[in-house]
């Protein structure tokens, strides 16, 4: 059993940036991939990104250039630094683990974290 917990989120200014971490429980934390998805109210949960074993990254085209997610598997966490942030980019972000090719579906993650609450005021 894999706990999750993330920490970093709040409340910012549009143009501004926030730092996001999930640290893992699990010894084996390096073999998962990990991923962030997000969820708004009355919305369906949202792929953000996603890194795999090997350090192989994936984005939401709606965060690519602006988000970067980075494992330190020393440490057993994950983080995801957000640049550049926007009013959409509101939501509650959420740490996942899993082992399936399949990054982006988040049903396919095994455990998952509480969430943090990230706002972002225009």
């Amino acid at each position: 059993q894999v706990q999750l917990v993330e920490s970093g989120g709040g409340l910012v200014q549009a143009g501004g940036s926030l730092r996001l971490s999930c640290a893992a429980s699990e010894r084996t934390f390096s073999s998962y991939t990990m991923a962030w998805f997000r969820q708004a109210p009355g919305k369906e949960r949202e792929f953000v990104g996603a890194i795999r074993w090997s350090g192989g990254t994936y984005y939401a085209d709606s965060v690519k250039g602006r988000f970067t997610i980075s494992r330190d598997n020393a440490k057993n966490t994950v983080n995801l630094q957000m640049d550049s942030l926007k009013p959409e980019d509101t939501a509650a972000y959420y740490c996942a683990a899993g082992r399936s090719p399949l990054v982006t579906a988040w049903r396919v993650y095994d455990y998952w974290g509480q969430g943090t609450q990230v706002t972002v005021s225009s």
